[in-house]
């Protein structure tokens, strides 16, 4: 379970072409990305509305290009520590998926040396908090199954898709 953070975070919206977004910022960096509706997506708003966040800004600016096809790699300070240390260390390393490139829920609990541990990672996964920035949608079930992502399987295609990944 995903702890909150505290102080609430300041949040804004983005409208990418794949729907609404909500994204949060907390005084750390980046804490949160979600596609308006998907799984785990907090209560947001009792959190401060500030679109004029630097942070926020830099994050839709980022995410603009990203899905304008100019942008692959995100430069954003991120604030992970909305999750426990078991989700955090996962999401750190979902952030070594290249683009181009994706895993495979057990080949990421063998990066962590949790190989036993692919249901945990697969759910860490899915709660990651920063959707596209931590690149949870590269993560793929055996065999290449297009399968397990919190905003919809035809987002995570289509985000597949657009990072040029078969």
């Amino acid at each position: 379970m995903t702890k909150p953070l505290k102080p609430p975070p300041f949040r804004s919206h983005f409208h990418s072409p794949l729907g609404a977004m909500t994204l949060a910022a907390s005084s750390h960096g980046l804490c949160g990305v979600w596609f308006d509706g998907q799984k785990h997506q907090p209560d947001t708003s009792a959190w401060a509305y500030d679109p004029h966040h630097p942070v926020l800004l830099q994050a839709q600016a980022q995410l603009a290009a990203y899905f304008a096809g100019q942008r692959r790699v995100f430069d954003l300070p991120l604030d992970l520590s909305g999750g426990t240390p078991f989700q955090q260390s996962v999401w750190r390393a979902l952030l070594d998926i290249a683009p181009g490139a994706t895993s495979t829920y057990g080949a990421m609990a063998r990066s962590l040396d949790r190989p036993l541990a692919v249901r945990a990672v697969a759910a860490a996964i899915g709660r990651n908090p920063v959707s596209i920035i931590v690149p949870c949608h590269r993560v793929l079930g055996a065999g290449g199954a297009l399968t397990g992502y919190a905003g919809g399987l035809d987002r995570k295609a289509a985000l597949l898709q657009l990072e040029s990944i078969a």
